[in-house]
């Protein structure tokens, strides 16, 4: 969390708020691949760790697991070379170069996000937090030495970014290898496991929707792109980055910790039992959240100017005003999560394909039409309302424990 504040200050020492926003909107290039391919793989794997596991079976689920990576960064090389010609074509050569970074940047932060979870379903807490920290203070310190190389602009840093996440890939490489060869999981499978099928049946539902929330996510920039200019997208990604990220970093931090424990507890999903005492764990987890986003706003509500004058450049403070109601839209939408983590754990993501298109086309639409209205306040108020919408329905979904289909062969034991 440190690292992403000091990246925040020291960009926004280098870059200008128009030079700012423009690296906003092209870093939306990564976040379509992120939630559209790279992340439904993701997601699959990391679930899946702990069930393959407990069937002894981690050499078929690699071999899954490295099928389905292989196939993801297909779609993503296609997807490349369609957006590489269109902006070739359009002859607009800073988009082209800024693009093709961000392309780079999704598929390694993919791999990474995947490798990742293996690691953090295996319970390697000290390899994550390595990996996590590094990556924040990599960013920093490649963003600008890349600019002192090519340039102070926004493909430089993405650049940066794209070096960051390569070299924690290798880095994740290396300890898997070792954390497998512990485990001895390249001695052969033992069970008779569709693994690459079960995964994609609950990683497509994470894909389906990515679509719609990729652009919900995007569409706040671009509609103030639209309807202002890149300066204003400027200033609202600092209030965004400084409000809402965090927030973010928190919540994941509780998803690392509890999100295999939950996983390990729920075990495929078809015990009573176990999926009570996850229920209540997540329960607990989400109204300690609550809490604590409730706290944060209190808390920047009093002090946004004193954070805004040590965290941000001075030609960036003119919104801080507004990032009491960030930080209260990034808890909302934090809390959402933790459940969502509840309703993965009981393999149950089929059921959040509705709630999560309508609420992402909720969004879209407050944020187009906000941001016309009133400009960066609308898009601020906005996002409260689709965190506010997204927390409800997925507490009403969450609140309800899975139902247990007895087949064939339960009846039989």
């Amino acid at each position: 969390m440190l690292g992403s504040l000091v990246l925040v200050r020291v960009l926004t020492e280098y870059l200008e708020p128009a030079e700012y926003g423009q690296l906003a909107l092209g870093l939306t290039v990564a976040t379509l691949v992120n939630q559209v391919v790279m992340g439904g793989v993701a997601n699959g794997i990391s679930r899946f760790y702990s069930i393959a596991s407990e069937k002894g079976d981690l050499w078929g689920y690699l071999r899954a697991a490295r099928r389905l990576l292989v196939v993801a960064t297909a779609v993503v090389v296609g997807l490349a070379v369609v957006l590489i010609v269109a902006l070739a074509a359009a002859d607009l050569r800073h988009w082209l170069w800024l693009a093709s970074a961000a392309l780079i940047l999704s598929v390694l932060s993919g791999y990474n996000s995947a490798l990742n979870g293996i690691q953090n379903a295996a319970r390697q807490r000290a390899i994550v937090a390595l990996h996590g920290g590094l990556d924040a203070w990599l960013k920093i310190g490649l963003a600008v030495g890349v600019m002192l190389w090519l340039g102070t602009n926004s493909a430089a840093v993405v650049v940066g970014y794209a070096l960051s996440a390569f070299l924690v890939t290798l880095s994740q490489f290396f300890f898997l290898r070792r954390l497998f060869a512990k485990l001895g999981a390249w001695k052969g499978h033992t069970a008779n496991e569709n693994w690459a099928r079960q995964m994609w049946v609950y990683s497509w539902p994470f894909s389906a929707w990515g679509v719609f929330t990729w652009m919900q996510q995007i569409s706040d920039r671009w509609a103030l792109n639209a309807f202002a200019n890149s300066s204003e997208v400027g200033q609202y990604m600092v209030v965004f980055q400084l409000g809402y990220a965090p927030i973010g970093l928190l919540a994941g931090l509780m998803a690392t910790l509890i999100g295999p424990i939950l996983f390990q507890r729920s075990g495929d999903a078809t015990d009573a039992s176990r999926n009570a005492s996850v229920h209540r764990i997540a329960w607990r987890i989400t109204r300690a959240s609550l809490v604590l986003t409730a706290m944060g706003f209190a808390f920047v509500w009093f002090f946004h100017d004193w954070l805004f004058f040590w965290l941000v450049a001075e030609n960036f403070r003119k919104a801080s005003y507004l990032l009491p109601w960030v930080v209260l839209a990034g808890g909302l939408f934090a809390a959402g999560q933790l459940l969502a983590i509840k309703l993965a754990s009981e393999l149950r993501t089929q059921t959040q394909v509705v709630m999560k298109i309508v609420t992402a086309l909720m969004g879209i639409g407050a944020n187009i039409l906000c941001a016309w209205l009133y400009g960066i306040e609308g898009v601020v108020g906005a996002l409260v309302l689709f965190s506010a919408v997204y927390f409800a329905w997925s507490a009403m979904m969450a609140n309800r424990l899975p139902v247990i289909e007895m087949n064939e062969t339960h009846i039989q034991v």
